[in-house]
């Protein structure tokens, strides 16, 4: 079978680099093409070396693995990669998953399970870990609870700080209208930009008001 799926290894540890690659040579569809040892190396190598697949592990020097995904997704929208990673976390994931990622891999997977990583991600098509599968749902569970009803995400004291903030209040007037800290209003403020899923103040009010969360 011709070697037609062309893989480009980024793995700061050399050990781990070249068993990943005779690993991978071993299948005879796919050939590694290119080796990086950090993530600025592989952003630099990748409009050179064109692969189809970039294996990209996350833990780098010079750029980490989500800081070159986010750059080679930049400079090519159409690239297909997989995160290979030790973060059996769901942050992760789906911080990778937003930026583009097609696959995540951990380290500590089968062969197969990264084999057919990089065949899917060849085909456009995403693979991620089946341990981490569970995690993916739970959070799509989590965000379509969110939209239908985002008032059960929030506590009480986040609903006082949201109905504030709303009003065009800064961080100092609502630790003063609540009596609290200002660094605890700042938390609630953060808190409530991640359940709510918005970037800033603007945002969070206009959610806020569309979902009747205030008054």
């Amino acid at each position: 079978m011709y070697r037609n799926i062309k893989v480009m290894i980024a793995e700061d540890h050399s050990m781990i680099r070249e068993g990943l690659k005779q690993l991978i040579q071993l299948e005879p569809d796919i050939n590694v093409i290119a080796g990086c040892a950090d993530g600025l190396e592989v952003v630099e190598k990748y409009p050179e070396k064109k692969p189809d697949v970039v294996l990209l592990d996350i833990n780098m020097p010079k750029l980490n693995g989500l800081e070159a995904l986010e750059r080679i997704k930049q400079y090519d929208n159409t690239a297909k990669v997989v995160m290979l990673t030790i973060h059996e976390d769901r942050e992760y994931l789906i911080k990778a998953l937003d930026l583009g990622a097609l696959g995540y891999i951990l380290k500590d997977a089968k062969a197969s399970d990264l084999i057919e990583a990089i065949r899917k991600a060849n085909k456009n098509q995403s693979y991620i870990q089946p341990s981490m599968a569970a995690e993916l749902e739970s959070e799509k569970k989590n965000v379509k609870r969110l939209l239908h009803d985002p008032k059960k995400n929030l506590t009480g004291r986040e609903k006082e700080v949201l109905n504030l903030l709303s009003r065009g209040m800064l961080n100092k007037e609502i630790a003063k209208a609540l009596y609290i800290s200002e660094k605890t209003v700042k938390n609630h403020v953060s808190s409530i930009f991640r359940k709510l899923n918005v970037q800033d103040r603007t945002q969070a009010a206009v959610f806020a008001l569309k979902n009747r969360i205030v008054d």
